[in-house]
């Protein structure tokens, strides 16, 4: 099983976003985790190599898994862990090999193309304190089948 991070980073009520070439869809710049690496790390280190910033106040904000089926087989299955950070400091990139970054209203989450579970955990990420888990499960086209979402909060 594939463990993939990705990191949210706020600022002034705008959300980075890396506009994928291949689909057009926005994500959170991340990736995969290397081997012997903490999720902080690859959260961290991958945003910090898509888009030449250092992440400031980061913190985890979910836990998912991501289900691909064909019919009823599942052909594939990642973990995918967000992260979100308060702040960035640094000069961004514009384009790289990722993809185009750029800054948008944390609004434009709920519009902007992209996979259906990403809109959710990145909504969650932004606007919601506490916790999300879940399970999202995709047709190989990346069409949402279904989707279990759970969130928590600390007393």
């Amino acid at each position: 099983m594939q463990r993939i991070t990705n990191l949210l980073a706020i600022k002034d009520g705008k959300v980075l976003l890396l506009q994928k070439p291949r689909r057009g869809w926005f994500v959170a710049p991340g990736g995969k985790m290397e081997q012997g690496e903490s999720i902080y790390e690859s959260a961290v280190r991958e945003f910090q190599e898509e888009t030449n910033l250092t992440p400031n106040y980061v913190h985890l904000k979910g836990t998912y898994t991501m289900v691909i089926k064909d019919g009823e087989n599942v052909v594939d299955e990642w973990m995918l862990y967000t992260f979100v950070a308060k702040d960035v400091e640094g000069s961004p990139f514009e384009e790289t090999r990722e993809g185009i970054l750029g800054w948008h209203s944390i609004d434009s989450l709920k519009t902007l193309p992209m996979a259906a579970g990403d809109r959710t955990n990145l909504l969650f990420a932004a606007l919601k304190d506490g916790m999300q888990y879940g399970t999202f499960e995709y047709t190989k086209d990346f069409e949402l089948i279904s989707e279990k979402i759970q969130n928590s909060m600390e007393q």
